[in-house]
């Protein structure tokens, strides 16, 4: 699990963008609300629609690089 947090200020966008910790990109702590812990961006994205309309992901930590890998 991670720690997620979502950014107090919007981007260039006009979306607040939810980060985990490690994030290069990770807002300083006048900046940001904590989420929580979760498994993914997309859990922790569901958590910060509850707290503002305008959010999305930051594409350097949140993005999904993995493929899923189907056998049949």
């Amino acid at each position: 699990m991670k720690f997620f947090y979502l950014s107090s200020n919007p981007n260039d966008n006009g979306l607040h963008e939810v980060h985990d910790r490690d994030c290069e990109h990770f807002p300083d702590s006048y900046n940001r609300d904590y989420l929580g812990p979760y498994n993914t961006g997309k859990e922790a994205l569901r958590k910060a629609l509850t707290l503002k309309n305008e959010v999305g992901l930051c594409e350097n930590c949140c993005s999904c690089t993995g493929n899923s890998i189907i056998y049949i």
